[in-house]
Parts: C-alpha cells; structure tokens; sequence
C-alpha cells in the first residue's frame, strides 16, 4: 500500500508540473475559435520622428524635370548608396526646390501626398508621383528569443507579434507573461509589460503594434534563471531534479517496503 500511494503521489507530481508548465508556455490562452477582440481606435502606423531616415523620389512623365527634385545616387567600392532625408530635431528635411518641409508625425502616405501637393500648387510638376520608403527605421528583440537583433520596419505597421516572429518567437525558457516593450516617448523612455497568455489584453495594449525604435525584452523564466551557478556551469537544470526525484522515490520504495 504504502508503494502505491507513493507511485500515486509521483504520478499527481508529474501531472501537476505537466498542468504548470503549459500555462507558462502557451500562448493566447483566454480565447476561443469564434471570439471577436475589437481593434485599438488608436493611430497604429509609424509616423516620422526626429533621426528617421526616408528615401523619397519623384517620379512623373518628364524625365528631365524631377531630377531637380531626386537626390542622386552615388557608387562606393561598386556598392549603390541610396541617399536619403534625415528628420531634424525640429521634425523637418530639406526637400530639394521646396525647401524646408515639416514631415514630424506624419505617415509615409502623408509625406507623398504633402509633397506631391506642394510640387502640383507651385506648378513644378503636373503629375509627379511621389515614392517613400523607409531607410533606417527599426526595432531591437533580445533575451530569450531564438534570434535577438534588430529588425527593420519596412511596412507601415509592425506588431509586437510580427517583431517576435522576425527574432525566431521565444525560447522554451523565454517568460511568456512579462514581456518588456521600452519606448522613447520624448523626454522619457517608457516601460511596458505585455502577457502573451492573455489574447485580449495583447490586442488591446498600446504597445501592440510597434514603434521605430522601440526595445522588446523577453526574460528568463524562473527555471532558466535557477539553471545557471556561480561559476556558469548548468547543473541545476530540470534533468537534474527529475533525476533526484526518480532516485528519491527509489530510496523510499526500499526504505518503506
């Protein structure tokens, strides 16, 4: 009797830590097939800030004419350099013939149809076609994640969810419920947490979708953190316990036979 309900007592630890593990590890764990999540009413598209960097072209029936209004593209070392404009800090470039132009908080759709309707007014081109890309506009992804680095914005909106895609999504180490977003919001530099188990409360953060710039960390959940000893050596991993425990239950079998 007393080695069955020792193999009960192992077999309802191995279940509970089963249960435990897989509220850590997945994700969205609050919705269900056919649940409707409203979207943020929020602006979600990256606009121009400060230090951005765009390459803008004009592009229009004569040839000739927008090359006053493109920037020309050099050779180095046979390598293209694609020359671009890079945001003041007062929020403006220095657009060619018309000068300075205030893009600050304004989205790559706003810049074009701003200067496509500066050069129609001004009658410098009738029917200019106005093309903005971002340069250097990006986000950086660390910690527990299969591929940290930066990642480049190239479309108008990034999620939290694309970021984590682009970095290879977490490790199995990786805390899912504590995900850190740090953002520059002008004089500050601004903490937020978001839980990947809760679906609703990911669509409805502020840091859903992404700015340029902004900093993801993904922490160590508690059992990586206990993995590491002082002299780095992983001796306190999970096949370490469950090896003890195996052994434990083996000595109290024996002890109690």
């Amino acid at each position: 009797m007393k080695i069955i309900r020792l193999l009960i007592i192992s077999l309802l630890s191995t279940v509970a830590f089963s249960c435990a593990v897989e509220k850590q590890v997945n994700y969205f764990q609050d919705l269900q097939p056919g649940q409707e999540i409203k979207k943020l009413q929020m602006s979600s598209e990256v606009v121009a800030q400060p230090g951005d960097k765009f390459y803008i072209r004009v592009s229009s029936k004569d040839d000739v004419l927008v090359k006053l209004f493109n920037l020309s593209e050099t050779n180095m070392s046979s390598n293209k350099v694609v020359l671009g404009y890079t945001v003041s800090a007062l929020g403006t470039i220095d657009f060619p013939v018309l000068g300075s132009l205030n893009v600050l908080g304004k989205t790559r759709t706003q810049i074009s149809e701003m200067i496509k309707s500066e050069l129609v007014s001004k009658n410098f081109v009738k029917d200019p076609v106005v093309t903005v890309e971002y340069l250097n506009l990006g986000v950086s992804v660390f910690g527990e994640v299969k591929t940290p680095g930066r990642y480049p914005i190239e479309r108008d909106r990034i999620t939290i969810l694309d970021a984590l895609s682009l970095a290879g999504d977490l490790t199995i180490q990786g805390r899912r419920d504590n995900i850190k977003v740090i953002r520059d919001e002008g004089s500050v530099h601004r903490v937020y947490s978001i839980d990947l188990t809760n679906g609703q409360g990911v669509y409805e953060s502020p840091v859903f979708y992404l700015q340029q710039n902004d900093v993801v960390y993904v922490e160590p959940n508690s059992m990586k953190a206990r993995q590491s000893t002082v002299n780095g050596n992983n001796v306190r991993n999970i096949s370490l316990w469950m090896s003890l425990a195996s052994l434990l239950t083996t000595i109290a079998v024996l002890i109690f036979k």
